[in-house]
């Protein structure tokens, strides 16, 4: 209103002051409070205002700017009080936030001035206090009042970004506006005062591929059908700008790298419309051919192929599986291969995506086919026979030398090399057979017997003659069959005997035989006697078994203690073989149950189950603890017998060896070292220190006589002095004895035992030594006869 009447002194120009110091304010219906509200006034009827008294603190809040560079302190404004009235007697006081270092008063004046240079975005308002007091009393005036000082920010900040490289990633062929990533910066200033913190993002590179939405940073796709397979890795440079992005604003930019992921929009294509491989016909079944490949410009996933062949000639010779790794189709052997047969085959491949996106099926067939054609190599094979095994059947009477079998074999190659055969001799070691080198037919050099073996295998190789590198074997299996060549005969040794008091037609044994052969309908065996016996009979039962009956009773061990019954036992095979067994029947004394209580002495043992081979069994082992007995008592005698020596000083045949150095004179007492000296040298025997002595005085050993100048005679000689010698051990010792001889006719030629001069010797003696001395000669006497002249 205009009736309103605002005085703001030391109003500074250029500064926006929204806080006074005492403000007087002149309206109709407002007043001042203390705090700074307004309120109604009264009025008189007659129109006068009625003023009301006004006392204490006008102020709420100061603004101070940031960043202040001039050279004199910044000024903030003036507390004033109503109770100064200009003569010097009130003083100002402030207190708080960086009162006395940022902050400054005039305690007489009130002007506040800020020292230093401040920043919002450390500190962005202040919170201080301040009283009157009076100078003479120093009480307080006016009671204390607080007030704040706000830091009016500036744009000095530019937008941060919270990272310098962004990392992001979206499907290919996404549409337009799909949303990639958020980008978002901050900025420092104060968004609450102007534009100085409102940011505005933009697209500085990657267009036309993205865009950036101006407020929220969001990235989005800005190109439909972006084909990873043409493209994969983009750059974007994002910028952020304060102020609303007007002239003057600061910016910021951050990198964001986006890649295009892959989805499955590209089918799998073959380089070529036909493929050629080849194959060995030796190759073995499962076996790799070869290896084809398509092409699929996805990846991961997305390119999984399946191989597979649909149609051709090969298709029941040749498989194709998938390589997981490679992505490759591997074609492999089915059947074996054969180049005189077939030699070229044709396969026809198709290849398809195992994972199929239905939003792409537009972009197919996501599958593809192609030819393959496959070539037969030759090799030069081994021979081949024909059958993988020959089994022969021959009768076991073949003659020698005749043709039991034939074998088969050729050359597969187109060259059809000839074929010579061979028997492996590993197989045939006993040479049974034998094979004809040039038609293969197999002849039987020895006779076969079935009950030797009934089986014969043998090995058949045959080898190409103008290659012997290619070979093949086959087995031959011969069978002999069996012909009745073998008589019937006792399927065991009976041992029977009849009672004394046997009555006629009594049994007295069973009996049974065996054949070697082995009849096709089985063994049917008949038995009958070789003559009419009057003692006994045999009665057939037809089942491969006989009955021997008595014909009389009584029987007389004394008259005859064995009979002999010839039993005739024939088979029924063709041709029909017979045999006459004898059982050997003893006469035995039994008791009225028939049980056998005494035969001859022969009749007595047998039965008792002791054969003849048992008896000399029994008497052998006999012998043995007898041996064992003899032995044992042999060696406890000798240990009775007490050794003359039970300590470790014993040394019968010990070589006892001294290493250690002597202690000088004390080590010639060990032994007697007169023997290593010339035998005429005397010297009296001392006692020897390695046997504990059994007598009492010392034994004087005679010395060695002269004559005694052989080696041999040396040696005798000690020998007898040792047997002789009644203080010798009477066990076995070991002396050494060193002796150099007698001497030479020549005696010593040392200088050790000469004169003292040489004058003293007479050398004419060399010369009738012979030619063997003569230098020597020369040497001496030429020497002697200088000395003398």
């Amino acid at each position: 209103p205009k009736d309103i009447i605002f005085r703001r002194p030391h109003l500074s120009v250029g500064r926006d002051y929204s806080m006074i110091t005492r403000p007087i304010l002149l309206s109709r219906g407002l007043s001042a409070r203390k705090d700074g509200d307004l309120r109604p006034t009264s009025v008189s009827g007659d129109g006068k205002i009625l003023r009301r008294a006004k006392r204490g603190w006008m102020w709420n809040q100061f603004y101070l700017m940031e960043e202040y560079t001039a050279s004199e302190y910044q000024y903030v404004g003036k507390l004033h009080s109503n109770m100064d009235r200009g003569d010097g007697t009130v003083r100002y006081i402030l207190t708080g936030e960086g009162a006395g270092t940022i902050f400054q008063i005039d305690e007489k004046s009130g002007d506040l001035h800020a020292t230093k240079k401040l920043d919002r975005e450390e500190k962005a308002f202040y919170t201080l206090r301040v009283k009157a007091v009076s100078t003479r009393t120093n009480r307080s005036l006016e009671p204390e009042t607080e007030f704040v000082i706000k830091i009016h920010d500036i744009n000095d900040n530019e937008p941060k970004f919270s990272k310098a490289i962004y990392t992001a990633s979206v499907p290919e062929m996404s549409s337009v506006g799909t949303s990639v990533l958020e980008v978002t910066a901050m900025d420092a200033d104060d968004a609450s005062y102007g534009n100085s913190a409102k940011l505005v993002y933009s697209i500085l590179q990657g267009q036309p591929y993205f865009s950036v939405e101006p407020d929220t940073g969001w990235i989005k796709i800005a190109l439909p059908d972006m084909d990873r397979e043409v493209r994969e890795q983009y750059q974007v440079v994002i910028q952020a700008k304060d102020m609303a992005g007007q002239m003057g604003g600061l910016s910021g930019t951050t990198t964001v790298n986006i890649s295009l992921t892959d989805v499955n929009d590209s089918p799998p294509r073959f380089s070529y419309s036909s493929y050629q491989l080849s194959a060995l016909e030796s190759a073995q079944i499962g076996s790799v051919v070869g290896r084809i490949k398509a092409k699929d410009g996805d990846e991961g996933e997305n390119a999984d192929m399946e191989y597979d062949i649909v149609d051709g000639d090969g298709r029941d010779i040749f498989s194709i599986y998938t390589d997981r790794i490679t992505q490759e189709g591997v074609v492999t052997l089915k059947k074996k291969l054969d180049y005189e047969q077939q030699r070229v085959y044709t396969v026809k491949v198709e290849v398809c995506n195992t994972n199929v996106d239905p939003r792409f099926l537009s972009f197919g067939p996501f599958k593809d086919t192609a030819t393959v054609k496959i070539l037969t190599q030759d090799v030069d094979e081994p021979p081949v026979f024909s059958q993988s095994q020959y089994v022969i059947e021959v009768q076991e009477d073949t003659l020698k030398g005749m043709v039991i079998g034939r074998v088969t074999a050729w050359d597969p190659d187109s060259t059809h090399h000839p074929v010579k055969y061979s028997i492996d001799k590993h197989t045939n070691r006993d040479r049974f057979f034998h094979i004809d080198v040039s038609d293969g037919s197999i002849t039987a050099l020895q006779s076969l017997d079935r009950e030797s073996s009934k089986w014969h295998n043998i090995s058949v190789l045959a080898t190409e003659i103008n290659n012997p590198q290619q070979m093949s074997r086959a087995p031959v299996l011969i069978k002999v069959l069996d012909v009745n060549d073998n008589a019937p005969e006792f399927a065991m040794y009976y041992e029977t005997f009849v009672c004394e008091n046997v009555k006629a037609g009594q049994l007295i044994q069973t009996i049974s035989a065996t054949d070697m052969d082995e009849p096709l309908d089985g063994h049917k065996f008949m038995f009958s006697l070789s003559f009419s016996n009057p003692n006994f009979t045999v009665l057939d039962n037809e089942d491969n078994t006989a009955r021997i009956l008595t014909r009389r009773s009584g029987f007389n061990r004394h008259e005859l203690s064995a009979y002999y019954l010839p039993v005739v036992i024939s088979d029924n095979d063709y041709p029909a073989q017979t045999s006459t067994s004898t059982l050997t029947i003893r006469v035995c004394g039994c008791d009225r149950s028939g049980n056998m209580r005494s035969c001859s002495v022969e009749a007595l043992v047998l039965p008792a189950g002791l054969s003849t081979g048992a008896l000399v069994a029994v008497l052998l082992c006999i012998i043995l603890l007898l041996m064992i007995v003899v032995l044992f008592s042999a060696l406890k005698k000798q240990r009775r017998k007490k050794t003359l020596i039970m300590s470790k000083e014993d040394v019968r045949d010990n070589v006892v060896s001294y290493n250690d150095e002597g202690g000088g004179e004390e080590d010639t007492q060990a032994f007697d070292i007169g023997t290593l000296r010339h035998p005429e040298t005397m010297e009296s025997s001392k006692q020897r220190r390695d046997i504990i002595p059994e007598m009492l005085f010392s034994y004087h050993r005679p010395s060695p006589t002269a004559e005694c100048t052989d080696v041999r005679d040396f040696i005798n000689c000690r020998l007898e002095e040792n047997n002789a010698d009644p203080s010798a051990p009477p066990y076995d010792s070991l002396a050494t004895y060193a002796f150099e001889g007698s001497g030479s006719i020549a005696e010593s030629l040392s200088s050790l035992e000469s004169s003292a001069t040489d004058g003293d010797h007479e050398y004419e003696f060399l010369s009738s030594w012979g030619p063997q001395f003569k230098k020597l000669a020369d040497m001496y006497i030429g020497k002697d006869s200088s000395r003398n002249t």
